[in-house]
């Protein structure tokens, strides 16, 4: 499907991308690197170009940035190596080495960058496919009353969209992102909200699982890929909503159903970004049901079937037990089943 960021072909299938896993980050006989000191400043303006097979090794990679930045009068040349930013891999995965990168194959996540920066660095460093300007704060929705303003990045330059492969003991999931807009989850070798999940359905064996906070889908698709006959994911969040759907379609040949009908787009979804009575996003039917809401996990009851689900409730300051314990009884009154935060 097309990128609704940049019309790209950003968005591949999970089996294609899998698929390249073994070699993308790798480098040829040719390739050469040098490990640099990240909390150390870069030292020069020399940087290593990319190989002839087209990667570079990350540091080199920073160390072309940092010479951007050096140039636009943002870094004095004191700095380390790593005031730069923060590295987001596309497609992300648990790697044991630092990886050779390809072309478009890094979203830069940095709170200093500028506009005039993050362009050149898009036009002149060939791995880098966009340039977000964080802040210190979690983009999207993590008020659960939703009364808090919403905040979101800034994408300066390219597209932010990527992607993370995440285990489970069915299968892997390809998850895909809008990083500017969307809390970021590195993908890891054990998952405890993965696992989480999967011991929950081990014992309970659901007819329908519930993923109440869904942000990109991960847990509801994970219970998808072990076979639960109905599956329902819902975030309020426009971004996290519309993301669970691509990311049901990214994945669909591990499901038992037959077409994904999406009912909006990520344009029109940003006209309302966050919902309090649920809206179906996007939907799919066969052996196994998949759908998907915009809208307030308070509200979703008013959706959910009437037999007992077994719920997943993803909340942020998950820390507060008070409050978590009124989550899941206020939960519990209106939802029949088991509900659990992860």
């Amino acid at each position: 499907m097309r990128c609704p960021v940049c019309g790209g072909d950003c968005i591949r299938d999970a089996p294609a991308v899998l698929e390249s896993l073994s070699s993308v980050f790798s480098k040829c006989e040719e390739c050469r690197f040098r490990i640099l000191d990240k909390n150390a400043p870069l030292r020069g303006r020399f940087y290593a170009t990319p190989c002839a097979c087209n990667r570079r090794f990350i540091d080199e990679v920073f160390a072309h940035i940092y010479v951007i930045f050096l140039d636009e009068g943002i870094l004095s040349g004191d700095e380390p190596l790593r005031a730069v930013g923060s590295p987001l891999i596309h497609p992300g995965f648990f790697m044991t080495s630092p990886p050779f990168l390809s072309p478009d194959s890094l979203v830069l996540l940095s709170p200093i960058v500028t506009e005039e920066a993050a362009k050149r660095i898009v036009v002149e460093v060939p791995e880098v496919k966009g340039v977000v300007k964080c802040g210190d704060y979690v983009p999207g929705v993590t008020d659960l009353s939703l009364s808090s303003p919403y905040r979101t990045y800034q994408l300066l330059a390219g597209c932010d969209v990527r992607a993370g492969v995440f285990s489970t003991r069915a299968g892997p999931l390809v998850i895909y992102t809008q990083q500017s807009v969307m809390h970021i989850e590195f993908p890891r070798l054990r998952n405890p909200k993965i696992q989480s999940v999967e011991r929950h359905l081990g014992t309970r064996h659901p007819t329908w699982c519930v993923d109440a906070c869904s942000g990109a889908g991960t847990l509801g698709l994970c219970a998808a890929r072990h076979g639960v006959l109905g599956v329902i994911m819902s975030d309020a969040w426009y971004a996290a909503a519309y993301w669970s759907a691509v990311n049901l379609h990214v994945n669909r040949m591990f499901f038992k159903i037959d077409e994904i009908v999406f009912h909006s787009t990520y344009d029109a979804m940003q006209e309302h970004m966050v919902r309090r009575d649920p809206v179906r996003i996007a939907d799919a039917g066969g052996d196994q049901s998949i759908l998907v809401y915009q809208g307030d996990y308070r509200e979703l009851w008013r959706v959910l079937p009437s037999e007992p689900v077994c719920a997943v409730l993803d909340i942020f300051h998950k820390s507060d037990k008070d409050e978590t314990d009124r989550i899941l009884q206020e939960w519990q009154s209106r939802v029949p089943g088991e509900v659990f935060i992860p």
